[in-house]
């Protein structure tokens, strides 16, 4: 039987986790509010773009990351009107631990077998683009005298995958809320310029479908922008093999977040100040937990495909099944809810008044960042894209 002193302590610690749960409530409520007026507003945005280019958007996914529409709508709300102090915690949470657990999920989004499907010659392409976006754009926004972290956000939105490799790298970095937004925003502007802009610059300066998708694939940011240019082209030069390579050529670039986010927190960090001393690295740093599920939830995607070509993923699902299933964990629950979330808790907690003193630098960098990123995969599908055959 429980003592009366054990039960005294038990019935304390759970008061304290019930008292805590309690005190981020208010906050959380408040991001989950702001993201599910973000996403529909994002839906409608996103139909619209694709109708001003002739494209039918029924059953069509926006071109629109809800990111950032998220952030915006929550900056509006926390510089319209005084939040109180009890959603200060909650919103911490959104941006801290529900951030990282959207990341993980997103992880099952990805499969190793789309390697494969790009094949030898893609590669290089998607390489190249990623390299020239780090090195780069960190180079450009050291040169502009902005802030390291900053540069780094840019740059993994440049070169990766949008969105996706921002807030993922963020807490690996340290970044902060301005931070955040301002590379975001970033993203959303260029990549949206290049996927209004490129399906109809492509076929000018490329030959053979595979080289437009490896193009398309490489030089428009966010996912959601790479299908939404892709389609683009798709409905005006009727080309499926040109979506087909631009979707492959992204997610490959997606798969490329497992190992750049280690590198890019091991770079910060050896260049932190020590006193004098050289840095030392915890190689804990280095893999965090949310980037160790990302990679598990990635595996376990890979290794579920693997198993389709014997009938069933994990002996349960279907190719049918296993899709659905890889896309509510993945796209709906990670990506719109878990992300969104988070993101709008990055609005509410971002002030007017820290955009002071940076200005529009960090869009410079991020302009000359997407162009060169562009150019680099034009001249690499140039070069390797008459190889690769889907």
């Amino acid at each position: 039987m429980m003592t009366n002193a054990k039960a005294e302590v038990l019935t304390s610690r759970l008061g304290r986790q019930a008292g805590g749960l309690v005190k981020l409530l208010p906050g959380v409520v408040l991001a989950v509010v702001v993201m599910l007026v973000a996403l529909p507003l994002t839906d409608l945005i996103g139909r619209r773009l694709l109708s001003l280019q002739g494209i039918d958007p029924a059953g069509r996914a926006s071109p629109l990351s809800g990111a950032l529409v998220a952030i915006l709508l929550g900056i509006l709300l926390r510089n319209a009107i005084h939040l109180p102090q009890s959603v200060q915690a909650g919103i911490k949470f959104t941006v801290t631990t529900l951030l990282r657990l959207g990341i993980i999920l997103v992880g099952i989004k990805l499969s190793v077998l789309d390697l494969l499907k790009l094949g030898v010659w893609g590669i290089p392409v998607v390489v190249a683009a990623i390299a020239t976006g780090l090195v780069f754009v960190t180079w450009f926004n050291r040169a502009l005298k902005l802030p390291e972290r900053l540069g780094m956000l840019i740059a993994a939105g440049t070169g990766i995958c949008g969105v996706t490799a921002i807030v993922s790298t963020a807490p690996a970095i340290d970044a902060d809320q301005k931070e955040v937004a301002y590379a975001v925003a970033n993203i959303t502007l260029f990549g949206l310029l290049g996927m209004l802009v490129y399906p109809y610059v492509a076929p000018l300066l490329l030959h053979t479908s595979e080289q437009i998708g490896l193009f398309l694939g490489t030089a428009v940011h966010d996912t959601s922008q790479v299908v939404g240019a892709a389609l683009t082209y798709k409905e005006v030069f009727h080309d499926d093999v040109a979506l087909k390579a631009a979707t492959v050529t992204k997610l490959t670039r997606n798969l490329f977040l497992a190992v750049v986010v280690p590198l890019v927190a091991w770079y910060y960090l050896r260049r932190q100040p020590t006193g004098g001393k050289r840095a030392q690295v915890n190689i804990a740093k280095l893999f965090p937990v949310f980037v160790l599920g990302f990679v598990a939830m990635a595996l376990g995607r890979s290794l579920g495909d693997a198993m389709l070509a014997r009938g069933a993923a994990f002996g349960l699902w279907d190719s049918a099944a296993w899709k659905a299933l890889t896309t509510k964990i993945g796209e709906v629950w990670g990506s719109r809810y878990l992300l969104g979330t988070a993101m709008a808790g990055v609005g509410l907690g971002t002030s007017f008044s820290v955009f002071k003193g940076v200005g529009l630098k960090p869009f410079a960098v991020g302009l000359v960042g997407a162009l060169l990123v562009g150019a680099v995969g034009l001249v690499m599908a140039l070069l390797l894209g008459q190889f690769v055959k889907l």
